[in-house]
């Protein structure tokens, strides 16, 4: 078996505990920590499966309005509402924590995590290693290769190639195709207006891409699928709109100036660190001395 790299999908983790946790935890000045809480719990955890060492990595959104799909297509996350005040100092926490534990992080103003995650997995792939995407984030399931699996850690549910294939019916490779025919509604992906999942998933086991599928359109009249001449009709209206619903969908697999798979290391300092910034925060208990026993750990 390949030896593992492991690549986390912060947001996924942080808006849980923002969304689940109560509203108990505070900084001196008052700034709530609910978020920075349950991320951190997650981290931790991560820190000690991963110890004492392995390639692992973070990847965080910070590109919501301003990502290159934007360009492509304005409308693209539009019913996303930015982080107000109080979310946007948990997420500014939540990269700081990370930073300070020692762990590589990936982020910025024109690419979103997922692409990140794109470019490391493929940099890891071409080091000989297997590869966990940390997240329940479907979009990710198209990286899946090989060995990979997609893990929410929350729930402890992964998913590899032959689940992700059994659940949705299209390999992962086709995934960025499935979507265009299907649109996406969280990210506002329109895709191809009354294409279903399981049509959008004969498509692609009959034609195997968009592509193909766009060069022999006039044949899905003819194809043994409920409606299948309204389904050419729809597929011809609005085959742009499918052409641009997958660029939208794809994920990129090359950002410049990310160039190397880091490799972390359990360390005493950087444990040490991050517990003084936690405590900096203003919270204690159970976080702390699970920094203070990894520590300890890697000191040994």
């Amino acid at each position: 078996m390949p030896q593992r790299a492991w690549l986390l999908d912060t947001s996924i983790y942080i808006f849980r505990a923002w969304f689940s946790l109560p509203d108990r935890w505070h900084t001196p000045r008052g700034m709530p920590l609910n978020a920075v809480v349950g991320y951190a719990g997650f981290l931790l955890g991560m820190v000690e499966r991963c110890a004492p060492q392995a390639p692992l990595a973070a990847a965080f959104d910070e590109s919501l309005g301003s990502c290159f799909r934007h360009a492509i297509y304005p409308a693209y996350k539009a019913s996303r509402a930015l982080p107000d005040e109080a979310l946007a100092f948990q997420l500014h926490a939540c990269r700081e924590l990370t930073e300070r534990l020692g762990l590589a992080c990936y982020g910025g103003p024109r690419y979103e995590a997922d692409d990140y995650l794109a470019t490391l997995a493929r940099q890891c792939r071409g080091q000989g290693y297997a590869v966990t995407l940390v997240s329940r984030d479907k979009d990710l399931g198209q990286l899946l290769c090989g060995d990979d699996t997609l893990w929410d850690a929350a729930a402890d549910q992964a998913l590899d190639v032959k689940a992700f294939t059994a659940r949705f019916g299209v390999a992962p490779h086709q995934f960025p195709d499935y979507q265009a025919l299907v649109g996406d509604a969280i990210d506002d992906i329109p895709g191809v207006p009354g294409v279903g999942a399981r049509s959008a998933a004969a498509l692609l086991s009959h034609f195997s891409s968009l592509d193909a599928l766009g060069e022999r359109l006039d044949e899905v009249a003819a194809l043994p699928l409920r409606g299948a001449l309204s389904l050419q009709r729809k597929l011809q209206a609005h085959w742009p709109q499918a052409l641009m619903s997958r660029e939208l969908a794809r994920l990129e697999p090359a950002i410049p100036g990310v160039d190397n798979m880091p490799h972390w290391r359990l360390e005493a300092p950087a444990l040490l660190a991050g517990r003084d910034y936690l405590q900096q925060l203003g919270l204690g208990g159970r976080l702390l001395q699970r920094c203070e026993q990894l520590a300890a750990r890697a000191a040994a």
